[in-house]
């Protein structure tokens, strides 16, 4: 990219989270990402640059180590001409959401990151331009915790999703809690896949979106509440999968196409793409934690008719929904085993602050930083040793819990299709297609204190709120399957 040519008028906003803010260019299927900050807590030069430096070494040698060269994108830092980013930032500041602009993009140092836009990311390279499809899909946490310092019993039967969803409702983010669970996208299981599918797109929250070409054409724009719209989205969908435009139009046509859009995404997010070192590395057998989640509509519904048993097939292992999975599951402790830890490194800190640096809390996120996550001991020897690799590993967990999943779809025709190129077929159409992960900044270190207080504000809630409510014939409906059953009534 040639920075002294740069010109504001071939980018546009295409969105931003806590920290950063994210600008597409128009023509090219590249992006910038800048930092930003809140008014007048301006960082330095040196400091922008660092930061940025941590999150490509952070991609570059400890997540692509867990999923895989071809899944993560790290990008390079470049510096950028100053009278172009301040024009930039004026040019999109009218496009940005009222709720993001409590903190100004950083025009000062000139740093930006470029990546690859993953929403118009060509899978592979033809000779003509195609439509690009682009799916978005944050999984969230996949396991229900299995560590012995859970305090709670509720936990180890309902998912912290589905938990969260009823105080994010009461707490005005959400109208309606969402029927997606988690538990049934990891399962492996096509059926449960597609009914989590499903219910993500009735539902999408920030938790899904599509994009054609680059263009948001379906879910929630930054926070809002999104009104779900299939016949819409289905007319964007419909020269995807049908293009001979054979299907006659109505409730049935929808209904067909949303079908087909499900299939596909299941097909990719089960397909192995990808080798990675860390494929290997089981942090807990699967079946040591529970399979299902007792609030998940799927299995709410099979309790309903009768059958209580939920069929969970498993992930291929080579398929970045595994990936996920296994760094997830980092999270051997709960946060409620980890917070005691973190609090001996912190007094250890205390005590002892100019070894911060020696710890690696801040950084560099290098080979050997990746070398003591591979430490997967529980049993504490009382050490600061110990207490930090367990942060550290909860931390790679919790950024595992929050990334992102891009498919990237685009049609091809028969001809075109060889063994090199990964492809997924539907009734009417195929397409090539590339899975990557994204959002994958490490979690800070000082977050922790915070994550350990919602943990518990979540759980009471729900205690309070739900449970005390739901219907108390559930509960023995699961003795078949659980040694320990929760009495969901008063007594």
């Amino acid at each position: 990219m040639e920075v002294e040519k740069m010109d504001e008028n071939e980018w546009k906003y295409h969105g931003e989270g806590n920290q950063s803010l994210v600008v597409s260019h128009c023509q090219r299927c590249v992006v910038l990402r800048f930092l930003k900050s809140p008014p007048n807590q301006n960082k330095t030069s040196e400091e922008i640059l660092h930061h940025l430096q941590n999150i490509v070494d952070f991609g570059k040698h400890v997540m692509k180590q867990f999923f895989g060269e071809n899944y993560v994108h790290h990008g390079e830092i470049i510096q950028l001409p100053l009278d172009f980013v301040r024009q930039l930032c004026l040019k999109i500041q009218p496009e940005r959401p009222e709720s993001r602009c409590d903190k100004d993009m950083d025009t000062l140092s000139g740093y930006a990151m470029c990546l690859p836009n993953l929403t118009r990311l060509q899978p592979y390279r033809f000779v003509e331009h195609r439509p690009i499809l682009c799916i978005e899909i944050k999984p969230k946490c996949g396991f229900i915790p299995f560590s012995s310092h859970v305090s709670q019993e509720i936990k180890h039967k309902v998912c912290r999703y589905c938990m969260h969803q009823h105080l994010k409702v009461a707490n005005g983010k959400w109208k309606r809690p969402s029927k997606y669970c988690p538990l049934d996208l990891f399962s492996g299981n096509k059926q449960r896949m597609h009914f989590a599918l499903k219910s993500l797109l009735q539902e999408a929250q920030n938790n899904l979106k599509i994009f054609k070409n680059g263009e948001l054409i379906y879910g929630c724009k930054d926070d809002q509440d999104g009104v779900s719209d299939w016949n819409e989205l289905a007319c964007h969908l419909k020269p995807f999968f049908f293009p001979s435009n054979g299907l006659v139009n109505g409730p049935h046509c929808t209904r067909t196409i949303i079908k087909e859009l499900i299939h596909v995404i299941t097909m990719t997010l089960l397909s192995s793409t990808d080798a990675c070192r860390a494929g290997d590395m089981k942090t807990v057998p699967v079946s040591q934690g529970r399979s299902y989640c007792e609030a998940s509509a799927f299995n709410k519904e099979l309790v309903r008719n009768g059958k209580h048993k939920l069929e969970s097939s498993g992930l291929p292992r080579g398929c970045l929904l595994y990936k996920t999975l296994q760094a997830q599951m980092l999270d051997m402790l709960d946060i409620e085993g980890l917070y005691p830890l973190y609090s001996r490194v912190e007094q250890y800190l205390e005590e002892f602050p100019e070894e911060r640096s020696t710890l690696q809390i801040d950084g560099p996120y290098n080979e050997a930083f990746y070398e003591k996550l591979l430490d997967l001991s529980t049993e504490d020897d009382g050490t600061v040793a110990f207490a930090l690799t367990k942060v550290q590993q909860y931390r790679i967990a919790m950024t595992a819990k929050d990334c992102s999943i891009m498919i990237a779809l685009s049609p091809c025709l028969q001809d075109e299709c060889s063994e090199q190129r990964p492809v997924v077929l539907t009734s009417k159409s195929r397409f090539t297609f590339s899975v990557s992960v994204l959002d994958l900044d490490l979690k800070p270190y000082e977050s922790i204190p915070h994550q350990y207080k919602l943990d518990g504000k979540i759980v009471n809630y729900y205690l309070k709120n739900v449970q005390a409510k739901d219907d108390p014939v559930m509960s023995s409906l699961f003795k078949e399957n659980e040694d320990c059953t929760l009495v969901l009534h008063k007594v």
